[in-house]
């Protein structure tokens, strides 16, 4: 079977645009692109056959087949040639139940996706993927692209890093300076990139790649380009194949620059049109309240947004001001029923660390996700019977200092938590005596 798909402007203007094309917004409005898929050649093949192609390579030993990503070839970049694929095996990730956290929210079924089991940590790998392989397509034809570059609030720069040094890419990534973790920084640093370190935050950031993108003919990574919304849409079809094809009432997501939102909302619409699945679920976009401009679009009846100066937030992957894919994020939520919530630095410090305390280790934008869960359910917007699945995007050890500040009460004293933390867990300090330790043992038997 032969299988196609091509840019074209989301606004729907026409025009349409090979993928290995260098092309970021519609050359008549200016505005994003989207993939479009040949649905009717994909249709050939029943939902049954493609539920069981997606089963036989699901985490397959087979390069590059076993990648949760490349697993759906056929759905994310039909014309990009094996050969050319750039994997680390991403996707693929655990969706796990959460049935402690679930039982204290009242809920009968809550689950986790947890995208930060990916190679670098991030459901950034997913779009990186689809993105660096067609960059190496197009290098191999001869194409004159010198860099690869993006601007980051850390996880896209180590996706990025990652998957150019796989391919002999170079990569170059700006950053907003002092404002992502140690362990989001050695991680482009680790693998080469050339890391620059800019007095501005994000969005300046962002302005800069693009210039240097049309400017110096670096080829843009951010996810103003849709190749990334290709792989990151996988995560839809992922949870839905985990749930035995079967739709969850709601997901949650964290969302800052929000192509991740439109992304989820194209993995479904996917599934539907081909008849893998029957109903969309409902999305919840959670936005730290320091930087929550959607959130205000959303409470003035979907009104324009009005981008903002993104105060400093413990979620710092989402302290994102303007964020660039915002009008296919409202399209997406407005065609899923959708919503959108935030979270005070208190709340989602607390709800992340109530989630710990059930087995669970998140970052702090899983914590607005969890906040904004809690919202709803005390409310009644989600009702008990439901099922949620709320996505994870980055995995906790990027974030121990945002874990040992908590526990240690340094977020209250630094301002960034005003109140004290309510699930602190510090550790006692005891003299080398036997008698010390039975003593504070026999207290926790007791309690």
């Amino acid at each position: 079977m032969s299988f196609s798909a091509e840019f074209r402007c989301a606004s729907g203007c026409a025009g349409a645009y090979p993928l290995d094309q260098v092309i970021y917004r519609c050359p008549t409005c200016g505005g994003l692109l989207e993939v479009v898929h040949d649905l009717a050649a994909l249709r050939a093949r029943s939902p049954g056959a493609w539920k069981q192609l997606f089963a036989e390579r699901w985490r397959s030993t087979e390069e590059p087949w076993g990648s949760g990503v490349w697993g759906k070839h056929e759905w994310v970049a039909p014309a990009l040639n094996a050969e050319h694929i750039v994997t680390m095996f991403e996707g693929a990730t655990p969706m796990t139940r959460a049935p402690r956290l679930a039982a204290a929210l009242g809920l009968g079924e809550v689950r986790i996706k947890h995208c930060g089991t990916s190679h670098t940590g991030s459901f950034k790998d997913l779009g990186m993927t689809v993105l660096v392989s067609m960059v190496a397509q197009m290098v191999a034809a001869g194409r004159p692209i010198r860099a690869v570059a993006c601007a980051s609030t850390g996880d896209t720069s180590a996706a990025l890093a990652a998957y150019a040094a796989a391919a002999g890419i170079r990569a170059v990534v700006i950053l907003p300076r002092g404002k992502i973790s140690t362990a989001q920084l050695v991680q482009p640093l680790a693998a080469g990139a050339l890391v620059l370190a800019i007095d501005t935050d994000f969005d300046g950031c962002m302005r800069l790649v693009q210039e240097l993108a049309e400017r110096e003919g670096v080829y843009l990574a951010n996810s103003m380009n849709s190749l990334r919304v290709e792989g990151q849409k996988t995560v839809a079809i992922e949870l839905c194949q985990q749930l035995g094809w079967q739709v969850p009432d709601w997901v949650v997501i964290p969302g800052g620059n929000l192509g991740n939102v439109s992304a989820l909302g194209a993995g479904f619409e996917m599934l539907l049109a081909l008849g893998l699945v029957d109903r969309r679920p409902r999305i919840c976009v959670a936005q730290a309240a320091h930087a929550s401009p959607l959130y205000a679009s959303y409470r003035a009846g979907w009104a324009d947004l009005v981008p903002v100066k993104a105060q400093t937030t413990l979620a710092s992957a989402i302290q994102i001001g303007n964020p660039v894919s915002v009008r296919k994020a409202i399209r997406t939520l407005q065609r899923f029923d959708g919503v959108v919530e935030q979270a005070s630095e208190a709340e989602l410090s607390d709800a992340a660390a109530r989630a710990d305390r059930t087995g669970l280790f998140n970052c702090p934008h899983t914590g607005v996700a969890l906040a904004a869960l809690e919202k709803l359910v005390a409310r009644g917007e989600i009702a008990p019977e439901q099922r949620v699945v709320v996505v994870s995007t980055a995995n906790g050890l990027k974030f121990t200092d945002f874990k040992t500040r908590y526990h240690e009460g340094e977020l209250a004293r630094a301002g960034a938590d005003p109140t004290e933390p309510r699930y602190a867990n510090r550790p006692t300090v005891l003299p080398n005596e036997y008698g010390a330790v039975r003593d504070n043992v026999r207290r926790l038997l007791d309690a």
